[in-house]
């Protein structure tokens, strides 16, 4: 058997809100494990945004890959915008009421703009960035410059000298 808790409805506080996601971006920066000097990957100034969508990334041969979780957002409402070295993704979910509901018992879901930015390494060549959203995840490609992808050198085979007579 289970107990039943009633609890009188309280009203939404974006500061609390706002405090919260503090604290959660402040243990994120304190349990991640530190990174090499050249990915700065850490979250911008987000304090006016609602939520912070979590990303993962990766790094592969060809490129960089960013995946972000935006579930509920339309891929109409995302914004992708690279300036100088600094790649910003920007977008909003809508909060869609239910009209049909006499009370509501609880929010958990967020809503509201988003905002994530990330500093590119000089390995990245932001004129080939590209995006692809399935399934309220967002996959953000970040082609490495030529200079930068692994490359195999060809081992030449010197042949074997033979040693003089005397």
């Amino acid at each position: 058997m289970f107990g039943v808790t009633r609890r009188t409805p309280i009203a939404r506080d974006p500061w609390a809100e706002l405090f919260f996601n503090l604290q959660r971006r402040m243990g994120r920066i304190f349990n991640e494990p530190l990174m090499e000097p050249a990915y700065d990957w850490q979250a911008g100034d987000v304090a006016t945004t609602a939520w912070t969508p979590v990303v993962d990334i990766f790094e592969e041969p060809e490129h960089v890959r960013i995946v972000a979780e935006i579930p509920g957002v339309k891929p109409d409402a995302v914004k992708i915008l690279v300036e100088g070295n600094v790649l910003t993704i920007q977008g909003i979910k809508e909060q869609f009421a239910e009209e049909k509901a006499e009370k509501v018992h609880r929010y958990e879901r967020t809503y509201g703009t988003f905002e994530r930015s990330f500093t590119l390494p000089t390995t990245v060549d932001p004129q080939h960035i590209k995006a692809s959203y399935e399934v309220g995840v967002l996959t953000i490609l970040l082609p490495k410059v030529e200079k930068a992808k692994p490359r195999e050198i060809k081992l030449e085979i010197v042949p074997e000298k033979k040693p003089l007579k005397p």
